[in-house]
């Protein structure tokens, strides 16, 4: 899971002022979907879906108390599941649309609201949501991502919440709180890994990105020797069970088998048991023929 925080900028992500800019381009890839009829979904927060932009502005453009004129009034971040990731989140692009509004709210703002250090919850953010599908601009296949704009403030619009802030969790000073984006990144993950049942590897996870790209030498080369261990292992195992499975087909086979060979012994026993009927009652065929050949001679007598 990619998750970064838009730099402020004086283009679309200029926060210092007016929501409308980032929130129309949020919505313009809905245009270009309408006009082909294809499934688009609307803004959503906490609660609701299908909200319009101009709820989301009067919303977002209003909770601005005690805000200075340059300060920052919301926050852009972008959500992006990977390729495995959207996988598990559905087979079809509305699935997925749902699942990750439904990770967004249960997960992705849940630690969000945590992060701060300030006792809050996930009601306690001011949020909009847009999912986007356009893959014209990555080499990923499955390019969904979804757009959040957060509030600057809470949602009783007391509380300042930086989520760029350098401060991490500060209990002396001006600053109370802070804000641990690694921190959050670990518990994103993890929350997502349990939403969905997910089985990530260790190559796939942030803690090992973060050390590959950030890492002294040393942890470097000891999270690769955890991954490369961590390969082989599965590598054996699978060669165990594909081992297994070879063994375990011989072992029907042979029992397979032992079985026919038991299903002819026991027909050959049962054409002798037929014969040693006879035997059991003093039957033999070298009687048979004596007594044929006497009534014969017999016939040939009264003749």
């Amino acid at each position: 899971m990619h998750i970064d925080f838009a730099s402020p900028s004086n283009g679309t992500y200029n926060n210092a002022g007016s929501s409308r800019q980032l929130a129309s381009y949020m919505e313009h890839e809905d245009l270009e979907r309408m006009e082909k009829g294809i499934y688009t979904d609307g803004f959503f927060n906490l609660t609701k879906d299908n909200i319009y932009k101009s709820v989301l502005i009067k919303d977002i453009d209003s909770n601005i108390g005690q805000l200075l004129k340059t300060d920052a009034k919301f926050y852009a971040i972008h959500v992006s599941p990977s390729e495995s990731e959207l996988r598990a989140m559905g087979n079809t692009e509305q699935e997925q649309a749902e699942a990750m509004k439904r990770y967004i709210r249960e997960v992705f703002i849940t630690e969000y609201a945590k992060n701060f250090n300030k006792g809050l919850s996930a009601s306690d953010i001011k949020f909009y949501g847009k999912i986007h599908f356009d893959r014209s601009r990555s080499d990923n296949k499955q390019n969904m991502h979804c757009h959040l704009i957060v509030s600057r403030k809470d949602q009783a619009n007391k509380k300042k919440l930086s989520p760029l802030t350098n401060h991490k969790n500060t209990k002396n000073g001006v600053i109370k709180g802070g804000f641990n984006r690694v921190n959050l990144f670990q518990q994103v993950e993890q929350g997502f890994d349990k939403l969905f049942s997910y089985n990530r590897q260790q190559s796939e996870s942030f803690d090992y990105h973060n050390t590959i790209k950030n890492g002294s030498v040393s942890e470097q080369l000891e999270i690769q020797n955890q991954n490369f261990t961590g390969e082989k292992k599965k590598e054996i195992f699978q060669s165990g069970e594909k081992e297994n499975n070879i063994s375990c087909n011989l072992d029907r086979t042979t029992e397979n088998s032992h079985s026919n060979d038991q299903q002819n012994n026991s027909g050959g026993d049962s054409l002798l048991s037929i014969f040693s009927l006879g035997d059991g009652n003093n039957y033999n065929a070298t009687q048979a023929g004596d007594l044929q050949a006497q009534k014969r001679k017999k016939k040939g007598i009264r003749r």
